[in-house]
């Protein structure tokens, strides 16, 4: 058997044979790999790199943000230069270590029979929000933090096991098998198209107002204590103008309740959209009019552009690739000739009704280079990426400022 087909590698020169899952630690520096696992250093603390990205941030002139899901997601990224947060996703909390009460909290809200019961749930809920957020602000102090609303089909939330369930039917005061009916009627064909990000909002305004309420009070709080923050409140899933104007309705009336009960007479905040649907693309001097950002949701606006499903190519993508009839997997890197069209246009047309509008993106093609010099030519603001591929797009876009301005 080769040693291709048996997954192993023989150093060249050398006796020494590596198979798949054995562990090496590489030198990111000086480019040596070691055999077994070394003790690391923070790689933000090396003063090779840290000359290095000086030097980068001079040509630089576009914005490089993070996709943070926690406080300690926004620390590394910070390390790592990020001027901002680009995407917070409040569902993210929900999530891992320390999420059992707040998880169990919005099971409660999900299965609620009525706004009363929904509205209750909520103000249990709206403590454990505000303490999350109110951390990522202070962790990215002086810099910009988008929130985006409740965006994940409700369904994904329901309890599965019988316990769960047994336990969140006895808070409700219903039976078990009530439970699992709710859960049932929430289920949905295609997920990713429907009930969710703003149009929950729309069929349940307490929802977004719980969270809207969260952002502000975080935000009023810090700044009374002297922190500068800037939170911006993003709205998911949009694709008509009608829904950006009806959230700002209840973010207008929050935001005076807030200042009255704080005591504070501003908070700076701004107000936009992601950008997902192509419908919102093409009508982008309309969703100007209400937002005054646009982050482009690159992964869902390539899911809807091309027609695929994301978690679902994996079985044909590599036959599109290997036949050349892509060039790259959409997903990695923007289709510059159909989705990059989108962008292009909606930058155009938004920037038309609103010439200070702020564009970004936060999709994971936000820390690939192609995709990153992509934007700059495209005249956008800022991109975001995850935080360990902060460094790599502060290079990639001083590198296409430098091709750029020759």
């Amino acid at each position: 058997m080769s040693m291709y087909m048996a997954k192993k590698a023989r150093i060249s020169g050398t006796d020494i044979v590596i198979g798949e899952g054995d562990v090496v630690t590489l030198n990111g520096t000086k480019g040596n790999v070691y055999e077994g696992a070394l003790a690391l250093m923070d790689a933000s603390e090396n003063p090779r790199f840290q000359t290095f990205m000086k030097i980068v941030d001079k040509y630089r002139d576009m914005g490089v943000r993070t996709n943070a899901d926690t406080p300690a997601d926004a620390k590394i990224a910070r390390d790592f230069g990020a001027e901002g947060i680009g995407l917070f996703r409040t569902e993210h909390m929900f999530y891992g270590e320390g999420s059992d009460q707040p998880l169990f909290l919005l099971r409660k809200m999900i299965l609620s029979n009525s706004a009363a019961e929904r509205t209750s749930a909520l103000n249990e809920l709206f403590p454990f929000v505000k303490k999350d957020l109110k951390a990522t602000l202070l962790a990215m102090e002086g810099c910009p933090v988008t929130f985006r609303l409740l965006d994940p089909p409700l369904h994904e939330f329901v309890p599965q096991s019988a316990e769960k369930q047994a336990e969140l039917a006895a808070a409700l005061g219903i039976k078990p098998e009530d439970v699992a009916k709710r859960g049932e009627s929430l289920h949905e064909s295609n997920p990713m198209m429907g009930h969710r990000g703003v149009r929950l909002g729309v069929t349940y305004p307490e929802v977004s107002e719980m969270q809207i309420r969260a952002i502000f009070e975080a935000a009023a709080e810090l700044s009374k204590q002297g922190k500068k923050v800037f939170p911006e409140i993003m709205v998911p899933v949009t694709c008509d103008v009608s829904e950006l104007d009806f959230t700002r309705k209840i973010v207008d009336r929050v935001y005076a309740q807030v200042c009255e009960k704080v005591g504070v007479k501003k908070i700076n905040f701004k107000y936009g959209t992601m950008i997902e649907i192509p419908r919102a693309a093409l009508l982008a001097d309309k969703m100007a009019k209400s937002a005054e950002f646009f982050s482009f949701g690159t992964n869902d606006l390539t899911q809807m552009t091309f027609g695929f499903s994301r978690d679902d190519i994996g079985g044909f993508m590599h036959d599109y690739l290997d036949k050349k009839m892509l060039a790259a997997d959409p997903f990695q890197t923007i289709d510059q000739e159909g989705v990059g069209q989108l962008i292009q246009y909606a930058v155009e047309r938004g920037r038309k009704t609103r010439a200070d509008l702020k564009v970004g993106i936060c999709g994971e093609q936000g820390g690939e280079p192609a995709s990153v010099e992509f934007c700059y030519k495209t005249g956008l603001t800022y991109v975001s990426c995850s935080p360990f591929r902060v460094p790599i797009a502060r290079l990639a876009a001083a590198q296409a400022a430098i091709r750029n301005k020759k």
